[in-house]
């Protein structure tokens, strides 16, 4: 069954003078709108598609693909207001609606909103900023570790609400971030915890010692392009730690302790060396 408002393959079943029609099976049903590629398509080819439903009421497919599809939750710009309500810019020929009944309150020309976009009762795409009823704050398939797709939603005093896999809330923690983020930045992140009210705690850092393992052999590389001598030391601030190796500082200090232990390294004040230079 084809989806309104998704990406989908789909395959040239039949052409009519200019006009292409487009299957999933043995039906041809589906228009291809787009001028430029009709030139060059052949029966039976396969094309990229999002399918949606035109000013007619009917199934059309283009291979202009927008920034969301329907079900997803992104961070879009009102383009224009009139009195059907606004329309935002999603990267599409025609602009996204979003009605005055699914606005919390009235959105203004210029400004972007998280905004959830989904059918209306007549299969048009529209979207809505009212997201807290199609997601939830609790985890109820998700575990430590897993890694998620984040969208950074508003501050809040702990640190960002953030949408994971368009469906569940979580949270980033201020003090764990060594990164500027902001609202409407995609990230790949990860579950960090499980709480007892199973609500949902975040990283950005792959979770556990895991992350560790591979640090010191690139903190031993980084030693050795650099004469044996890195600016960087368990006192540096979290912020240098991250420029240079994408790691917390907890992290990072974990790391030069091992190769300390181990006899490889020299921590001073302000840097770490190799203990022996090859």
């Amino acid at each position: 069954m084809i989806s309104i408002g998704t990406v989908t393959t789909l395959k040239v079943k039949q052409t009519l003078g200019k006009q292409i029609y487009l299957g999933a099976d043995v039906s041809a049903n589906i228009l291809l709108t787009d001028r430029h590629t009709s030139k060059k398509c052949q029966l039976g080819d396969s094309l990229k598609v999002f399918v949606y439903v035109d000013a007619d009421g009917h199934l059309a497919a283009t291979t202009q693909i927008p920034f969301a599809q329907v079900g997803d939750i992104a961070w879009l710009k009102v383009r224009a207001i009139n009195y059907y309500g606004a329309f935002l810019d999603w990267g599409f020929t025609k602009e996204l609606l979003v009605p005055f009944s699914e606005q919390y309150h009235e959105l203004e020309v210029g400004r972007y909103y998280l905004v959830k976009l989904l059918l209306d009762d007549k299969k048009r795409i529209v979207a809505t900023t009212k997201i807290d009823q199609w997601l939830s704050e609790q985890s109820d398939h998700f575990k430590a570790g897993d890694k998620v797709q984040l969208l950074i939603a508003e501050p809040t005093d702990l640190g960002y609400k953030a949408i994971i896999n368009h469906s569940h809330w979580g949270l980033l923690y201020r003090n764990e971030l060594f990164c500027s983020i902001k609202t409407g930045d995609k990230r790949e992140g990860y579950i960090k915890h499980i709480c007892e009210d199973h609500k949902i705690d975040l990283t950005l850092h792959q979770p556990g010692y895991a992350k560790v393992l591979p640090l010191p052999d690139k903190i031993l590389a980084l030693l050795e392009q650099n004469q044996g001598m890195l600016k960087l030391s368990d006192k540096s601030p979290p912020e240098a730690i991250y420029q240079t190796f994408g790691v917390s500082k907890k992290v990072f200090k974990q790391a030069i302790g091992a190769l300390y232990k181990k006899k490889l390294i020299i921590i001073d004040d302000a840097a770490i060396r190799l203990a022996k230079l090859k």
